[in-house]
């Protein structure tokens, strides 16, 4: 071997280098056979070669390994042994040292001691090849050599710093820095740290990346607080290290306030950070919260995130037109993606933080509760409770509660949720499956905003996650369907309706699912059939192609099996949705649409199709009035509602038109004959008929013919072969013809009009003497022939209600006075008749209101004798050929009598048994008046003309709307306002009530939106103030005939109650629509208001304004300046109760008041401390003099709204911190003071008041008081208590007082057994307790631990009689009582105080609290 030279010459080591050099250029498989030079070992005198070599180590050249002979351990030992043992030792460590200096100057060398040295073993002892430390590694564990070495190391560093990565990829300044790693031992840690920080400072950025990730693993934690410091600073002069900085510090061990001061600075750069660095940036902050400070630091995080501001308008349509094509399509550019994976990854580190850390999940959902502003809330704040929600089960029920609170207060609406699927839905799409589980639950609930945010989850949902997840929504809205709520049931056909119109395609795909509800259709509603074939249909007939010609075969099916049904349940679904699908088939196509299969004109074949369904409903129902009834609504409201093509509307109205003339008209020249059991005679017609040329509606005698045939009457020959159909047919049928016409013509009626004036074949309805000798059969019949004429008229009015013309508007104005008239007769007849059951009126009735019994259901059509004969009114064109047979006998099942009519009708009988009959009892059997009839409120004076023969004026007569009509329509519009516009939670039904009430008589109603409603009264809005205006003078000249006096002459007058009911009507309608009135115009009208119903509705529409009011705050004094002159009025007194204020009217009335006051605490203090005395103070009857609507009857409402008041005051009260303000402490101890006093007040009226609902009040808010006064007022007294020292002593002792009457009123609960007061007296004991050891804790603070001491107590009664016994069944041998008391003096001696109530071991102890001190 050829024996090397020492490597010290500068030409030895370029020689080595090149020569090291130009082998790594070369091939692998040619190096395998070089120059002994490169793979020899290292062999030579120094100091450093040889003791490594005693030890255990062999130097290679070239790049071959060191070997390592022996263990790494024994190597280090033996070293350490051999330096230290050295006779020149110390000096032989510098040789050695020095040694290795001159040996690393070789860059090759130096590569070779910071790689792995190759263990060299024998065979047997190991199959593996063990891994082993550096040379380099191996010499800084042996600790009289690390300080020197760290020093080489550190000099030979900055040598590479600024050099490219070596051909082989290794980085020599990454190697130096992992030779520091994980050092068993730092000898100076201190001078290492100072090396690798200065080495930081002056490194090129990729490498202080890696220097600054290393140290965790490198220092020990002695310096942790050092480096620390240094980061933080380097923080703040390099944002490039932004993420390496912040993992190294979540690494280290740091005193709080260093992270605290490092987490304000994240935070601070927070919103200017780059999106790269955000998830590093909220992980540090995350994970260095503590338990004291989550609240304020989330709180702080959610203000400063907000990532709308990292995505770019592009980036959203990019977004919005990813997912309109389901997933196919992708972003374009890397920055888009780039962008939404740091949104991804920052979303998995707070997944991560609130999954596995409480206090974090908590905190984040108090900051979001704690938001009270609309604006301050964002898009991140929806889209971490949907992320706490899906990460933390037991925070489920909580956010649900926030969630709904924030919801009603309108802080989460639509815009947001939106805006949140925009941004973050592939965060949202991984939690699909929690998203769909909360809108389920949403979904539950009785209010109607929370129902309609949780079906736009499902709605979002669909729209933007993909088709797994469309299906699962699909899925979950049809598990609505199948629930049987009706509101969930509403609400989900509803989100159906909408996905359809917003993504009919991916409809398509799910239609399979949506087809199985045909199966379930028993317990559907009427206007959900509809819907439902509506869904179905559009899915069907939307495109031609195999795909839906199964869902049209089933549709068919169901519908033809439906149909043939005798029960009127089943044949309603037939009904409905035959004319549905016949609706969609023969939509008119002449517009384009994205649901239509074309366009242009209808086919032939489609025409057949339709004609073909609707003529096969016809002659299915023909057998049933009720069905027949329900047919011509169905198609009336189709043809209102949608437009059908030419073809089918000509076609149905040519068969209408004549159809109905024969059904019903008549000429009036022949008048009926016939054993009637009344005289027959043509009233209420509008023009006077000379000749036999006019016409008339022949309605007695088809009601006679109908109940003719039900008593078992035979028909004459001549009767038989005459078609009669029910007169329950004619309004639906009416209003088919004249709906139809209105299409065809465009609005104009005057085809039909005659049918407007043309008088009706009746009878004389004025009961007179004759009423009380009438038979009940007769009674019944005049009632259905009022009920039927009225219905009549109703729709008559409904036709015609917008015909511009003098003549017309006269002749409506008159039967609107019919309708009124007629209403007051029925009233007469229904008062003698109580168990009359009225004839239908309206047929989609819900399947559970309509009982089918085949023993009594008789069919209503007849024949009769002869023929109608005269000269009708005539159709373009002859009468229509089709027949149209009806069969003689009706078994079917499809009529119920009236004695089995429903459930519905079993409730109207029994209210009139029991109270005067009055007709809104009977809304459900009246036809529907439309929301344009409502334009006759825009009448005024209107002028009638009446002619001569030669058509010359001969007078005029002037018509306007009367108050009777004016109340008949107010009436009727504030009903239908309070069904639709209400919130759906003031309107829900008791348990176990029919489902579907509320909808009888407003089908019509529920064809339209809210919105299309509301929209249609605000036009309303002008006639309605003026109306408003003109009762508003009529009650002032009234109050100025009378002088003021409440009950003087005409205040029980006729007209009177009625221009009083319009007055609240029209209130009532304002509030309900929302009106944009002027506040200060409504204000102006609280001096003519007659009745308190009427000062609720005024005050509740201010309040409504008052929300859009520029100036809340001044007109928020002037409500509760308003509510209180109405408590302080005299109202006057009802006619059949002994109040005209209902309690729960007084109950709102009093809470706005005590709500908008400035001076809550004053106005309770002046109604319990002056009209309370007052009112003790007058005799039984009497009322307070200040507050007349206070009364010993009304006493529980006020002290129950002033008890709830306090509470809530007390409770909205910050507790204040002792860093506040000296004039503060002042402030808020005074407030404390009112507040104690007033409950004092409060309190001590149940030795007066002692009834039990009073007591219950006194127990459920008396310890929600003590609550509040714990938690807000305690902490002030802490730091109040050397500096007020006076007055916190008084505060306490007047609350001692008060705790102590509730201590005996918790033992009058017990002597009397009474289980709704005592329920609440374990919680009250447990809250007086908590008090004991409250106020103890208070005065150890102040270093007053001497004035707390114990004492006995007696239980007493609300007398304070001492309690002798408490009457126990129990053995109280075992039993022991210790009471005691705690008091607070000044220099007195013991006092009774509260009892408090703990456990111990088997026995009961009893504590009171009284709070007293001695100086």
């Amino acid at each position: 071997m050829l024996s090397k030279r020492r490597l010290s010459t500068s030409e030895d080591k370029e020689s080595l280098t090149e020569d090291a050099s130009k082998a790594r250029k070369q091939p692998h498989s040619k190096k395998t056979k070089k120059s002994h030079v490169h793979n020899e070992v290292e062999e030579n005198d120094s100091v450093f070669v040889k003791l490594l070599k005693t030890s255990g180590i062999t130097l290679k050249t070239g790049e071959s390994q060191n070997q390592l002979a022996v263990d790494q351990i024994v190597f280090q030992k033996k070293l350490f042994q051999t330096l230290r043992k050295h006779p020149s030792y110390p000096k032989i460590v510098e040789e050695f040292v020095s040694g290795l200096e001159s040996y690393i100057e070789d860059q090759d060398s130096f590569r070779n001691c910071l790689l792995s040295c190759e263990r060299l073993q024998d065979e047997e002892a190991s199959m593996g090849t063990s891994y082993c430390k550096s040379l380099i590694k191996l010499l800084l564990g042996i600790d009289i050599l690390q300080p020197a070495i760290i020093k080489i190391l550190f000099e030979k560093l900055p040598e590479f710093l600024f050099k490219n990565v070596n051909s082989d990829g290794l980085s020599m300044p990454r190697l130096i820095i992992n030779q520091l790693k994980w050092l068993d031992r730092v000898v100076d840690s201190k001078d290492l740290t100072t090396k690798i920080m200065q080495l930081i400072s002056i490194a090129p950025v990729y490498l202080q990346h890696d220097f600054v990730t290393s140290l965790p693993e490198i220092l020990g934690d002695s310096q942790h607080a050092d480096v620390g410091n240094e980061l933080s600073d380097l923080l703040t002069e390099n944002t490039l290290l932004t993420v390496p900085i912040l993992d190294v510090l979540s690494s280290l061990r740091l005193e709080p306030k260093l992270l605290t001061k490092v987490r304000q600075l994240v935070m601070g750069k927070l919103s200017s950070v780059m999106l790269d660095d955000l998830p590093m940036s909220v992980k540090f902050i995350l994970h260095s919260i503590t338990a004291t400070d989550a609240l304020e630091v989330i709180s702080e995080l959610r203000e400063k995130l907000d990532l709308q501001h990292f995505f770019l308008p592009s980036l959203l349509q990019a977004s919005q037109s990813k997912l309109k094509n389901k997933g196919q399509t992708s972003f374009s550019g890397n920055q888009e993606n780039s962008g939404q994976d740091c949104v991804t990854l920052l979303f998995d580190v707070i997944k991560s933080a609130v999954r596995y850390e409480k206090i974090i999940s908590e905190a984040w959902i108090k900051a979001i509760e704690n938001t009270t502003s609309v604006s301050e809330h964002k898009i991140l704040d929806l889209a971490m409770l949907f992320i706490i929600y899906s990460t933390n089960t037991q925070t489920k029920k909580y956010i649900e509660r926030v969630l709904r609170n924030k919801i009603r207060s309108g802080c989460f609406e639509e815009q947001l949720l939106q805006g949140t699927f925009y941004i973050h839905y592939l965060v949202l799409k991984d939690v699909c499956p929690s998203l769909l589980s909360l809108a389920q639950s949403l979904l539950h609930s009785l209010d109607q905003s929370i129902i309609v945010f949780g079906s736009l989850l499902y709605k979002y949902a669909f729209n933007f996650f993909d088709t797994y997840c469309q299906q699962e929504v699909i899925g979950a809205l049809v598990t609505h369907v199948f629930s049987g709520n009706e509101a969930e049931v509403d609400t989900a056909l509803d989100v159906l309706l909408e996905l359809l119109v917003l993504n009919p395609s991916a409809m398509r795909l799910n239609a399979v699912f949506v087809k199985g509800i045909l199966d379930y259709l028993d317990n559907m509603s009427p206007q959900q059939i509809r819907k439902l074939f509506y869904i179905l249909s559009t899915l069907a007939f939307s495109k031609q192609h195999e795909a839906s010609s199964h869902i049209q075969d089933d549709m068919h099916l169901v519908i033809r099996k439906q149909l043939s049904s005798t029960m009127f349940k089943y044949k309603l679904v037939g009904i409905i949705g035959a004319v549905t699908m016949a609706g969609i088939i023969a939509a008119d196509r002449s517009r384009s649409s994205s649901l239509t299969p074309g366009r242009g004109d209808l086919s032939s074949e489609q025409c057949t199709q339709v004609t073909s369904l609707l003529q096969l409903v016809h002659s299915c129902s023909e057998q049933s009035p009720q069905a027949s009834a329900l047919y011509y609504d169905e198609f009336a409201n189709l043809i209102q509602g949608r437009k059908l093509a030419p073809k089918v509307l000509e076609w149905a109205g040519q068969t209408i038109f004549n159809d109905f003339q024969d059904a019903f008209v008549v000429d009036i020249c022949v008048v009926p004959e016939g054993d009637y059991p009344f005289p027959v005679k043509a009233l209420y017609g509008l023009e006077d008929y000379d000749s036999c040329d006019g016409i008339a509606i022949n309605l007695l005698p088809l009601l006679f013919s109908q109940d003719f045939v039900k008593d078992g009457g035979r028909l004459t020959s001549q009767e038989s072969d005459q078609k009669l159909v029910s007169p329950l047919c004619l309004a639906p049928y009416f209003r088919l013809l004249r709906l139809c016409v209105d299409r065809q013509h465009n609005g104009n009626l005057e085809e039909i009009d005659g049918l407007l004036d043309c008088p009706i074949f009746l009878t004389d309805l004025e009961p007179g003497e004759r009423l009380e000798s009438m038979s009940v059969k007769e009674r019944s019949f005049i009632c259905s022939l009022i009920f039927l004429t009225l219905n009549w008229f109703r729709e008559v009015v409904n036709a015609f209600c917008r015909q511009m013309l003098p003549e017309m508007k006269v002749k409506v104005l008159t039967r609107l006075k019919h309708i009124v008239e007629l209403q007051q007769l029925l009233e007469k007849h229904l008062a003698v008749t109580p168990d009359y059951v009225p004839p239908l009126a309206n047929f989609d009735l819900e399947t559970s209101e309509v009982t089918s019994h085949t023993s009594t259901a008789v069919s209503a059509k007849i024949r009769i004798q002869g023929n109608l004969g005269g000269r009708k009114r005539k159709a373009d064109g002859s009468k229509t050929s089709s027949p149209d047979p009806l069969s003689k006998e009706d078994n079917s099942e499809c009529d119920p009598a009236p004695s089995d009519r429903s459930q519905l009708e079993k409730e109207f009988r029994g209210k009139e048994e029991k109270t005067s009959v009055s007709l809104q009892n009977y809304h459900a059997f009246f036809r529907e008046l439309d929301l344009e009839v409502f334009s006759i409120l825009h009448c005024g004076l209107v002028a009638k003309f009446i002619l001569d023969t030669e058509m010359h004026t001969e007078a005029t007569e002037v018509v306007q709307l009367q108050p009777p009509e004016l109340l008949f329509l107010l009436e009727d519009l504030a009903q239908k306002l309070e069904n639709m516009l209400t919130p759906s939670v003031t309107r829900r039904f008791p348990f176990l009530k029919s489902k579907g009430n509320r909808h009888i008589g407003f089908a019509h109603l529920h064809q339209r939106s809210a919105s299309e409603i509301a929209h249609c009264v605000v036009q309303l809005l002008s006639p309605m103030c003026n109306h408003l205006e003109n009762i508003h003078n009529y009650f002032q000249c009234l109050t100025a005939k009378n002088h003021g006096v409440v009950d003087g002459p005409g205040i029980k007058g006729q007209e009177y109650h009625i221009m009083s009911s319009c007055y609240q009507r029209l209130l009532q309608i304002l509030h309900g629509l929302f009106a944009c009135q002027s506040f200060h115009y409504l204000q102006n009208f609280h001096l003519s208001i007659p009745s308190f119903q009427c000062a609720l509705y005024l005050i509740r529409l201010l309040m409504v304004i008052l929300e859009k009011s520029t100036a809340p705050t001044q007109n928020k004094g002037k409500i509760a300046s308003l509510a209180r002159q109405f408590l302080c009025r005299v109202w006057p007194s009802g006619e059949k109760e002994k109040s005209s204020i209902p309690n729960d009217q007084l109950q709102a009335l009093l809470s706005i008041y005590l709500e908008h006051t400035d001076g809550v605490l004053k106005a309770i203090e002046e109604i319990a401390g002056v009209g309370v005395p007052e009112l003790i103070n007058s005799p039984k009857e009497a009322s307070s003099s200040t507050f007349p609507t206070l009364t010993r009857h009304t006493f529980v409402i006020f002290f129950r709204v002033m008890m709830a008041e306090l509470e809530k005051t007390v409770k909205g009260l910050q507790a204040g911190t002792a860093a506040d303000s000296e004039q503060i402490h002042e402030e808020k101890l005074l407030y404390w003071n009112m507040a104690v006093r007033d409950f004092s007040i409060l309190i001590n009226l149940i030795k007066v008041f002692d009834s039990r609902p009073v007591l219950h009040v006194c127990l459920k808010y008396g310890r929600l008081f003590v609550e509040a006064f714990l938690k807000q007022c305690m902490p002030l007294l802490d730091f109040s208590f050397r500096k007020h020292r006076e007055d916190v002593l008084s505060l306490l002792e007047t609350f001692q007082l008060n705790t102590r009457l509730l201590h005996h009123l918790c033992g009058h609960s017990k002597i009397h057994q009474d289980t709704k007061l005592t329920k609440h007296v374990p919680l009250l004991k447990k809250t007086l307790e908590l008090l004991v050891c409250r106020v103890k804790a208070m005065l150890i603070l102040n270093n007053c631990r001497e004035a707390f001491w114990l004492g006995n107590l007696k239980n007493r009664d609300l007398q304070g009689e001492e309690i002798i016994s408490q009457n126990s069944q129990e053995s109280t041998a075992d039993e022991s009582e210790d009471d005691t008391s705690s008091q607070v003096s000044k220099s007195k001696g013991t006092e009774d105080g509260e009892e408090d109530e703990a456990s111990n071991g088997e026995k009961e102890r009893e504590s009171d609290e009284s709070d007293d001190d001695s100086d």
